[in-house]
């Protein structure tokens, strides 16, 4: 995955979350549904995050980032901040 296409995930999980958002105030899911879902955008927008900072490291250190591979989402939430 290339950089634009990670920019490409990115903002269509963050157009996600905004319908979600819009969907629960309506009544269309519930706030649970709604709780849920956010959880699994939210880690996978820290995946594509983490992807791209690694990406752009890989590519500042002189190496390829196109060898950079996701990290499992249970690796990434487990970093320390």
């Amino acid at each position: 995955m290339d950089d634009k296409t990670v920019m490409s995930r990115i903002n269509d999980l963050v157009t996600e979350e905004h319908q979600l958002r819009t969907q629960v105030q309506s009544g269309q899911i519930s706030s649970d549904d709604e709780r849920q879902r956010l959880r699994d955008l939210e880690e996978s927008l820290d995946q594509c995050w983490d992807l791209l900072r690694r990406r752009r490291a890989a590519r500042a250190a002189g190496a390829d980032p196109d060898a950079v591979n996701a990290e499992p989402i249970s690796e990434v939430e487990g970093y320390l901040q």
